[in-house]
């Protein structure tokens, strides 16, 4: 089919269109007929967007489906996929529906929170298709507009705070990402992503302002882009955004902040990053192996201190991320392989973990690990999903959490021991915030009376849970549904990695 990946891309946007336009009234109907309409709208992209992988050649490296026009001004409007943004597509298509879903008990300003989950849901696929550089930027930033409205009105009671806190850490990152995009522009002469990935932008060493910039433009550029990616992966230290946004968010809200929007900045180092700027990655990649192996540690640490269950979910993202970061810069196969399973299988883990957290808040509004416990007398459904996403969250062989962090490891082994030893030791602390959280909240006797008449999971809830605990599963059993469709791109990502790296260093030894 022509234009498929417009159609994926608009779908949900159109749909938001039509609730804006047609849809009137805040009666219980209305209510009613615009969460429909929301949830047909994701069902069709994501139903849709299967189309796209039935046809899709995992042999072909190279970019997909690839559309092509001009827009007023002269600006171009080129998507496309490659076997890595592809899964990023299904990851956002897949988890929407169940979004929708988990937002079913939502009572206030229905309609505008569909159209802002379904212009978000566009915006969010948008990222992953662009190939060019002005498209990628409209839609990586535009994304920040319903997030911060998702917080900051639909949220908890420091929602603003939340809110502004999101948007100024995310968008005076993408300033600098801005700027480099100008300069690259200038550089090269096209704004066109394909183009760019075989430009060999300058490496010779420089000084600016008495400070010797090794890898040169490359590694100027290198750093603008990190500022924007690193926000919004997020790293360490520039995180904290992160757990005020969720713990102020909507659940909803939460799982595309952690399953999705978090995953663009681990995205861009591969689109952008390594195959752009590779002297410029080598030059800074050891001291982002080490930003991780802190992270892991550190934020791991803090996952232990907190009281709230949302704040301690935010950390071990965080933590989880730093084995993203690690895997990608060790820049070999296994790395980067298990970096990229590691963003699918957090996608599914995080979201569930989320939603886990959602369905006892809508029962007893608070989300305080000390007002629950012995949960599993009354909730015994919710007990064993709850635990099943714990033991995924921690890396339990079987389950899709341990292949991306055995994969990540043994990428980094062959890179740094150093590095992978102290990222181990954080396999051991996810396994100690996740089980205390665990025992407070599920196990031990029921002893709050507010606790004695909670109601278990019901059929919708289970229903929303299904699909994350068969993917978590099937993924943790045949890792080989997502390798083999990233192998091919990741070899070819790679092997341009090297030729440029030897190319841009012997163009710096020259010039020096």
């Amino acid at each position: 089919m022509e234009n498929l990946i417009s159609i994926i891309t608009f779908i949900p946007l159109i749909a938001a269109t039509i609730l804006g336009l047609f849809l009137r009234g805040d009666d219980r109907a209305a209510r009613q007929n615009a969460k429909w309409v929301a949830l047909a709208a994701t069902v069709l992209t994501f139903l849709t967007s299967l189309g796209l992988l039935a046809d899709f050649n995992p042999a072909d490296p190279g970019f997909q489906f690839v559309e092509e026009r001009t827009w007023l001004a002269g600006l171009t409007y080129k998507v496309g996929v490659d076997g890595i943004s592809i899964l990023f597509v299904l990851l956002t298509t897949f988890l929407m529906p169940l979004v929708i879903l988990s937002c079913w008990e939502v009572d206030t300003r229905v309609k505008d929170y569909m159209i802002a989950f379904l212009v978000l849901e566009s915006l969010m696929i948008g990222v992953f298709v662009a190939l060019d550089l002005i498209l990628f930027y409209l839609f990586f930033e535009a994304g920040l507009i319903p997030m911060f409205l998702i917080i900051g009105i639909w949220g908890g009671a420091n929602r603003i705070y939340a809110a502004f806190k999101f948007f100024l850490y995310t968008l005076l990152g993408s300033v600098l990402m801005l700027v480099a995009m100008i300069a690259m522009w200038i550089d090269a002469g096209t704004t066109d992503i394909p183009t760019l990935l075989n430009h060999q932008f300058g490496s010779e060493t420089f000084s600016l302002l008495g400070i010797q910039v090794v890898g040169g433009l490359q590694t100027l550029l290198f750093l603008a882009f990190f500022a924007s990616f690193a926000v919004k992966l997020p790293m360490w230290p520039v995180h904290t955004w992160l757990p005020d946004a969720h713990v102020q968010a909507p659940t909803g809200g939460s799982v595309v902040l952690a399953a999705i929007l978090l995953k663009m900045g681990g995205y861009g180092f591969l689109r952008f990053s390594l195959p752009m700027f590779p002297v410029g990655s080598e030059v800074m990649g050891p001291l982002i192996l080490w930003l991780s192996a802190i992270a892991i540690v550190y934020t791991s640490l803090v996952a232990l201190m907190q009281e709230d269950m949302k704040k301690l979910i935010a950390y071990s993202s965080v933590a989880h991320m730093g084995f993203v970061t690690m895997g990608i810069f060790a820049v070999n196969q296994q790395g980067v392989d298990g970096a990229i399973f590691q963003m699918i299988s957090h996608g599914f883990i995080s979201g569930a973990l989320f939603l886990a957290v959602g369905v006892i808040y809508d029962r007893m509004h608070t989300r305080e690990i000390d007002a629950y416990g012995g949960l599993v007398n009354r909730m015994p459904v919710y007990a064993l999903v709850f635990m099943f996403f714990t033991m995924a969250n921690v890396g339990l062989p079987g389950t899709s959490g341990f292949v991306g962090e055995f994969l990540t490891l043994i990428g980094i082994f062959q890179v740094n021991t150093w590095v992978a030893l102290i990222a181990t030791s954080g396999v051991i602390f996810s396994a100690g915030y996740a089980l205390w959280l665990y025992r407070r909240v599920v196990m031990g006797d029921l002893i709050k009376e507010s606790l004695k008449t909670i109601s278990d999971m019901s059929t919708r809830e289970r229903f929303i849970m299904a699909p994350l605990v068969a993917m978590t599963l099937i993924l943790g059993v045949y890792p080989a549904l997502v390798l083999d469709v990233i192998g091919p791109s990741v070899e070819h990502l790679l092997s341009q990695y090297q030729t440029a790296l030897i190319d841009g260093g012997a163009t710096m030894l020259a010039a020096n």
